[in-house]
């Protein structure tokens, strides 16, 4: 049914988003006018429509399909975004670079509606909570068959101890292949230091021939099809996963994990930030309308209101909706200066080489 409904909704969401870049609507102008870009799939278009008919401000909305797509666009200009949706590490390196202005929270009328706990991890790469508003959030984990797989995994070493040779499905993704090696090993998934990150390399290179395949989103359907026992794979992917297979679950490794933030930021371009703050407020913050994105979204929202407006079933999810406690151990991403990128880049050419 979820697939069902995200398929249906993307095809209002395209047909939208061209009718209000070409200003199509109807014959009555709104009074403002914001440009919003986001994700795909990653609001309900009919909120959008809901904003302008209650507030009068019309929202220009476009789509990116990845934060290094987004990032690309922002930066070419073409566009004055006032507005835009994007995972931490874009939204530090925008800081980084000037891009962004800080937000007057107190401006938002249900800002007391957003989790102190999320707001304690927005800290970690935005201090002082200045540009970044948390929109949804999630984690890096193990999507596993209960029934391939001889108990409830609750470590990383799962993937390095060579009970599942040839049935383990890594990430595509360099910087979540270290994550688990470098949180497996004890260290940071943020450290410079070049001692750990050589560890992590050699963990991983050791790894390698128990590895059926290193896969980004295709990871989940291997594992409802199941081609594989264990995957690493997003916490959104997760939860299709267990929908789409009985004997699937995920969990997150008492190691620590990645626990990734995507933030709304507002764009030095904008010269209305009135209205920003008024669409991102409705968003975010209004408790009915974060329950109604919800259902079309189905991550876990920053609003710590809205499990009030959940089924009991949905809010006692932990896929959907985890324990705070459960993730001390996980760690937000921080922005890695350009040498240990460089270095990063490298050990992964090594570790992916023939």
């Amino acid at each position: 049914m979820i697939m069902k409904k995200r398929i249906l909704a993307v095809l209002c969401a395209a047909a939208l988003a061209a009718m209000s870049l070409m200003g199509c609507g109807g014959s009555k102008e709104p009074r403002q006018q914001i440009t919003v870009f986001n994700y795909g799939m990653y609001i309900d278009p009919a909120i959008l429509d809901q904003f302008t008919a209650e507030t009068g401000i019309e929202v220009l909305y476009e789509e990116a399909m990845t934060p290094e797509e987004l990032y690309s666009k922002y930066s070419s200009g073409a566009i004055k975004y006032d507005v835009l949706c994007s995972s931490e590490y874009i939204i530090m390196k925008l800081m980084a670079e000037g891009e962004l202005q800080p937000m007057d929270f107190t401006q938002f009328p249900h800002i007391d509606s957003i989790s102190d706990d999320v707001w304690s991890f927005c800290a970690t790469f935005d201090p002082g909570n200045q540009y970044a508003l948390p929109y949804f959030w999630g984690t890096v984990g193990l999507l596993y068959n209960k029934n391939m797989v001889s108990e409830p995994p609750t470590s990383w070493d799962v993937l390095f101890n060579g009970r599942y040779s040839g049935n383990i499905i890594m990430q595509n993704s360099m910087r979540d292949a270290f994550m688990i090696a470098l949180k497996y090993l004890g260290y940071s998934c943020n450290t410079t230091n070049p001692d750990e990150l050589a560890a992590a390399r050699d963990l991983l290179i050791s790894q390698k021939p128990d590895v059926q395949s290193y896969l980004v989103d295709e990871a989940r359907d291997e594992m409802i099809a199941e081609n594989a026992a264990i995957a690493v794979v997003y916490s959104g992917d997760g939860i299709l996963g267990c929908e789409g297979n009985e004997n699937l679950a995920y969990v997150v490794p008492e190691d620590g994990s990645n626990l990734w933030i995507d933030c709304w930021a507002m764009t030095k371009h904008c010269d209305n930030p009135e209205a920003v703050y008024q669409f991102l407020d409705y968003l975010c913050c209004q408790t009915d309308i974060v329950a109604q994105n919800f259902e079309y979204v189905y991550y876990p929202p920053s609003n710590a209101d809205v499990r009030e407006l959940l089924d009991e079933a949905v809010v006692n999810n932990p896929l959907l909706f985890p324990d705070f406690n459960t993730l001390e151990n996980c760690e937000v991403y921080q922005l890695m200066d350009e040498d240990t990128t460089a270095l990063m880049d490298q050990y992964w050419k090594e570790i992916k080489a023939e």
